[in-house]
């Protein structure tokens, strides 16, 4: 007979059998029972005490989205698993693999309106891949390993187990087996070589083909298979905004970033290509523009490995049921050798167009005020291109995401489909955590930072060091473009009175300063690359500058804008 153990240990040891080493999170009275005795095990779990339950889901996140293992979060339950909504909503939107342990009331008070009772497999089951409540210690080691299962297998995402205090204290003979099936669910389908056969012949037919390289690829570690059936096939790449970093910036196939503030190239070969190959990508509104006019064209292959997402927006002609890395090497050698260097360099021209118009002026300004894209560029550069890219999201997420340079697989970390403001703080902790031999540049509007930044206090407690690039125009800067283009400059609401933020970092012990003009900004950065720990720097920005291209929300995705008054002449 094994020796009994609380439920409590029962969780932890049972995290630590899944090969959990941190966790992100803050205790309360639900939760109380697994933090004592969490004392005993602090040797073998890290444990990250965050200022907010919010912050520990979307470091969780950033440390999930840079390793490509499943993200731990452990908080109190009542107003604690209500923060922690949000980033569960976020990591199920974007794919991230997070496991959320919430403490609940006793099962004796469930349904009483107890203290701090909330019903959190109610709140959470929408918005989760699983969500299950504990009751028993006996089912304490079951259920963590079906989380974790659940969590990174298939496409991945969020798990919420709410743990009952009784269930907490209460003893247990301890057994743990991972979880390899569950009859119900069918993470990674059986390829059909038909299918594989048939969309061979499609790419291989082509005169104009172009694949998109979304999320999954990088969630299926599939970089260098893509790669190879790009350039065995020679077909131009583009990218989804969290398929940035799948394929290097510098790449001979490779094209920029689709979408409203995608590169130019992207946005209008879409309308052009006579083979659209989708990879891991869900064809966000975002990327479409109006679905009625786009890639009408074009013939559609979709390969992902949900199902669900087939025909859910943009309606397919071909479809691969399948994880993006075996489906592309099950294609890679039925794709011809071919030259399509005449389509390759399509795109040459609308890549000028956009170095001319749009960022020489963003990039390489030679008077007036820091622009955002300037910095970002700068500090990708003196980073050594190798950095990894956490943004919060606004103006700072599309300039700094259009304008890092990616040399490396998993280096940007943003919020994607729900577009999270305060995001990026607690994001940034989590991947630093996670890859500590990287360099992690953190760019940042001010208003996204003061929605998260009480975890400057967690980069004080644990000496992280995170760089933190502060794009201070004083404005909710993306809502300020549309104000500016769409409402008749009608500043509602935008404008901002901010703090000294290089004094409240260094109140947190991180060291800042301030940066005004053009002049200082390559000493500040060096200044702040070289530091040993984290280190802040508020830039100020001018407050008009914008994003573009820009393809308004609601038009066709060629449609571009260049500027405020400019938009491109298609032929």
């Amino acid at each position: 007979m094994n020796e009994k153990i609380t439920g409590a240990e029962a969780l932890l040891k049972s995290l630590l059998a899944e090969g959990v080493e941190l966790i992100f999170g803050y205790p309360g009275g639900a939760i109380i029972p697994v933090y004592d005795k969490l004392y005993d095990y602090t040797d073998r779990l890290k444990h990250i005490l965050v200022r907010h339950e919010q912050g520990a889901t979307h470091a969780a996140q950033g440390y999930a989205r840079v390793t490509g293992r499943t993200g731990v979060v452990m908080v109190t339950s009542g107003p604690a698993a209500t923060n922690v909504i949000t980033g569960v909503s976020d990591a199920m939107l974007d794919s991230t693999p997070m496991v959320v342990i919430i403490g609940q009331v006793a099962s004796s008070t469930l349904g009483t309106d107890a203290f701090q009772e909330t019903d959190v497999v109610g709140i959470t089951q929408p918005i989760t891949k699983w969500a299950y409540q504990i009751r028993r210690p006996e089912d304490v080691a079951w259920a963590v390993a079906r989380a974790f299962y659940i969590a990174n297998n298939g496409r991945p995402g969020p798990v919420v187990l709410d743990f009952t205090k009784d269930a907490q204290t209460a003893m247990v003979e301890w057994n743990h087996s991972k979880c390899t099936y569950i009859r119900s669910y069918i993470p990674c389908p059986k390829i059909n070589m038909a299918d594989i056969e048939r969309v061979a012949a499609m790419i291989n037919a082509a005169q104009r083909p172009m694949i998109i390289s979304g999320h999954g690829v990088m969630i299926a570690g599939a970089e260098k298979e893509m790669a190879a059936v790009a350039e065995k096939g020679d077909i131009p790449v583009v990218s989804t905004l969290l398929g940035l970093s799948t394929m290097p910036s510098d790449h001979r196939l490779y094209k920029g970033m689709l979408g409203m503030h995608g590169n130019i190239g992207p946005n209008v070969n879409t309308n052009r290509c006579d083979l659209l190959v989708a990879v891991g990508m869900r064809f966000d509104d975002r990327v479409t523009g109006d679905v009625d006019h786009y890639a009408r064209q074009a013939k559609i292959v979709h390969i992902d490995i949900d199902s669900a997402e087939f025909d859910k927006n943009i309606k397919t002609d071909a479809t691969i049921h399948a994880d993006a890395r075996d489906a592309l090497e099950a294609l890679l050698p039925l794709i011809n050798h071919a030259d399509r260097t005449r389509w390759v360099e399509s795109f040459d021209r609308y890549a000028k167009i956009e170095r001319e118009k749009v960022i020489d002026p963003e990039v390489f300004p030679t008077e007036g005020s820091l622009r955002m894209g300037e910095v970002v560029h700068k500090v990708s550069k003196a980073a050594g291109y190798k950095g990894v890219l956490v943004t919060d999201v606004g103006l700072n997420q599309m300039l700094s995401a259009r304008y890092f340079h990616y040399a490396e697989p998993r280096s940007i970390i943003t919020s994607g489909g729900l577009g999270t403001m305060g995001f990026g703080l607690p994001a940034s902790i989590g991947a630093k955590m996670g890859a500590p031999e990287r360099t992690v540049c953190f760019f940042t509007g001010d208003g996204g930072l003061q929605m998260t930044i009480q975890e400057l206090g967690t980069i004080m407690e644990y000496g992280t060091a995170v760089k933190i690039i502060l794009l201070n125009n004083n404005f909710l800067g993306n809502v300020r473009q549309w104000q500016a283009l769409f409402f008749g400059g009608r500043f509602s609401q935008t404008p901002m009175v901010n703090p000294d933020f290089v004094a409240i970092a260094n109140a947190y012990g991180i060291a800042a300063e301030n940066v005004a003009d053009r002049e200082s900004l390559d000493g500040a950065i060096e200044r702040m690359l070289s530091h040993d720990g984290a280190y802040l720097l508020n830039v100020n920005i001018d407050p008009e500058d914008m994003v573009f291209p820009m393809t308004p929300a609601g038009a066709p995705v060629d449609h571009v804008m260049l500027n405020a008054t400019e938009r491109l002449e298609l032929d």
